[in-house]
């Protein structure tokens, strides 16, 4: 019982260090973690076959009939209008949907003992293309890039929902001590559509927010200590400085001081941990080349190459934007040059991994956010965005390799067998990780949410 010289304020600030360090203890348990320990190595649901990813997302939505869906009817109807049946019901980003078809602008051939189909542009897939599974049936739900990349990211084209990356380290934490759990690169023309919504962690403790690392140099800024602070004044200062915001958690119980006493610690760690990281020189020349890799320089090759060295150092998630795919025009050319920057290094990443034993865990994503339409934009050189149809691939992790899953129409424009919704994608690789998708949760605002919403089918037909 308390006392009349006791405090309402007291009892509220002070009573078993503040009320706060009991609701903070409550969100803890529903956490599963401590924030000391909030990205530790966690159980999923069952044993999954991948234990970390490396998503590769061509930002821009590169054309699925230039790459990987092979349409001969297609060329034959080049210049032709549509019929009205396939349009009914269809809505445009920006072209008039009755507008001519487009033929495919390069040649097509089979390969590896799948026989998988795939653009003269990809020359280097095609020699890992047994150990890849390509689905050629994607949908989505939104048609321009913003929320079409973040819907695919987070599951929502709404801004403010936890990115798959951040679903994943709340689920799994992180093999590393002294690198994030979740780490993005960029290249490209720019930055994607969607900017940080796309890895950032919502509503979860954002200790589960993506770092952004850049491909050369410190790989965030500041992370060298400034002229005339040597090691030990900065260790000093961190001590002070985690010994305030410990004092403060225990009053305020808030989270959100846990993950910046986190921030400072593998700040601190990352001192010594990144410079080796990010230093390919220690990779061989044989290595490098098979990449392109060039140390010093940054390009979406030294990127792969980062993202292996990441996953090997226990990092989570890794993901790699390369925002340069949206052809309304320059089609052709524009193809030419993003397959030339990624092809090779997308392939390496696949015949690296597996050489070090590294594939059958680690999962590899590939894929836009949408389609392109087969109709004409762009005078007679380019496609607009489209949503009903559009090719991603996977491999390692679990995936059942050498296969090609989905069919679309002899256009390509819907898809027609085995429709792999974003959803269905996203509860796939979770699936993967070990996770039932509907079970990975997290309470906000009174209800459960999850990374699928309320929808998602695993894709048994991608299983190994």
């Amino acid at each position: 019982m308390i006392s009349n010289s006791t405090t309402r304020r007291w009892f509220f600030k002070d009573c078993a260090m503040g009320l706060g360090s009991m609701a903070l203890a409550s969100l803890l348990n529903e956490a599963g973690a401590a924030p000391s320990d909030a990205m530790a190595p966690k159980k999923p649901h069952f044993p999954g076959k991948a234990k970390s990813i490396i998503y590769l997302f061509m930002a821009g939505a590169p054309s699925h009939l230039e790459l990987f869906d092979n349409k001969p009817v297609l060329a034959q109807n080049d210049g032709k209008l549509p019929s009205p049946e396939l349009l009914k019901g269809y809505r445009a980003a920006f072209i008039n949907p009755n507008s001519t078809f487009l033929g495919p602008k390069f040649k097509f051939a089979k390969h590896g003992k799948c026989g998988a189909e795939l653009s003269e542009l990809l020359p280097h897939l095609s020699t890992v293309v047994d150990d890849i599974a390509i689905v050629k049936s994607m949908v989505t739900d939104a048609f321009n890039h913003a929320p079409a990349q973040i819907f695919m990211n987070t599951g929502s084209q709404l801004f403010g929902r936890p990115s798959m990356g951040s679903w994943v380290t709340y689920g799994l934490g992180s093999e590393s001590k002294n690198l994030p759990g979740f780490v993005v690169f960029s290249s490209g023309n720019k930055g994607p559509s969607g900017g940080q919504s796309n890895w950032g962690s919502g509503f979860l403790p954002s200790v589960h927010n993506g770092v952004l690392f850049r491909s050369a140099g410190d790989p965030v800024l500041f992370l060298s200590n400034p002229p005339g602070i040597d090691a030990k004044t900065q260790r000093d200062s961190l001590d002070a400085i985690k010994q305030l915001n410990e004092q403060r958690l225990g009053v305020t119980g808030d989270p959100e001081i846990a993950t910046r006493i986190n921030s400072f610690e593998m700040a601190y760690r990352m001192q010594s941990s990144a410079p080796e990281l990010m230093d390919l020189s220690k990779e061989s020349k044989k290595t490098l080349d098979m990449y392109g890799a060039e140390p010093g320089k940054p390009s979406f090759a030294n990127n792969c190459l980062l993202a292996r060295r990441l996953v090997e150092r226990g990092t989570r998630f890794v993901q790699l934007f390369h925002e340069a795919w949206d052809h309304h025009g320059g089609l052709v050319n524009g193809l030419k040059t993003e397959c030339k920057k990624t092809d090779q290094a997308s392939a390496a990443l696949i015949k690296d991994l597996k050489q070090r034993g590294l594939l059958d865990d680690t999962l590899v994503v590939w894929g836009g956010e949408f389609g392109r339409t087969p109709m004409v934009q762009g005078g007679n050189d380019g496609r607009d965005h489209h949503p009903n149809c559009f090719t991603m691939w996977m491999a390692g992790g679990g995936v059942k390799a050498g296969t090609t899953i989905g069919q679309s129409d002899e256009f390509g424009f819907n898809a027609t067998e085995d429709k792999v919704h974003v959803h269905d994608l996203q509860a796939t690789i979770l699936h993967l990780l070990g996770f039932d998708h509907t079970k990975l949760t997290f309470k906000f605002q009174g209800r459960d949410f999850r990374l699928t919403d309320v929808h998602g089918e695993v894709v048994k037909k991608l299983l190994a």
